[in-house]
């Protein structure tokens, strides 16, 4: 597994839709090794998740993981899952206002409105298909990274700009009161 360059914002990779993955490309060793160093990267940078526009591949394939992260202590585990081809479905009407950052836009971080629950259908990194639902943070980073995948960034769903605060500040000045507000979403994956 090698850990990847991660593309920042700026990078035309970032603003994309990325294409689909087909079934014979995805059980190709180039793929899989892709899929791997995801895996290294995210895990290197401390990251919720990565999508593979952020490794400059420009395919639907994302990795999503939670486990004991210093980057991100708030945010419930959440087992390694890899999502090819994903789409998702908001389980109801409501969001929460979550406060997110991104690996592609190391330094700053912001509100913006999230669903709480949502259900993921996708191909697992062997082909097979799987659904599963997720609620809370996690529904968020599902959310995020599927942005990833259609070109879009965090930053493009920020509802208020003066929500922007740098990491530093975040846990300095805003997350007490974060962890406060997301606590009634009862953590968290569903079945």
């Amino acid at each position: 597994m090698t850990v990847r360059a991660i593309a920042q914002v700026g990078h035309p990779v970032l603003r994309r839709p990325a294409r689909d993955v087909e079934p014979d490309e995805l059980h190709s060793p180039r793929v899989q090794q892709l899929i791997d160093d995801m895996i290294a990267t995210k895990r290197a940078a401390d990251g919720a998740g990565i999508a593979a526009p952020q490794v400059h591949e420009p395919l639907r394939i994302a990795v999503v993981e939670v486990r004991d992260n210093r980057r991100y202590p708030y945010k419930p585990d959440a087992p390694l899952t890899v999502v090819v081809n994903p789409v998702l479905e908001p389980l109801g009407d409501e969001t929460y206002l979550n406060n997110e950052g991104c690996l592609s836009v190391p330094s700053l971080r912001a509100d913006l409105r999230r669903h709480v629950g949502v259900r993921v259908s996708a191909l697992d990194r062997d082909g097979t298909p799987f659904v599963k639902e997720v609620r809370g943070l996690t529904a968020g980073t599902y959310q995020h990274e599927v942005d990833h995948l259609d070109g879009l960034l965090f930053l493009d769903r920020v509802e208020d700009s003066r929500s922007f605060t740098t990491w530093e500040e975040f846990e300095r000045r805003h997350l007490a009161e974060f962890t406060r507000r997301i606590a009634p979403l009862g953590i968290e994956e569903g079945a």
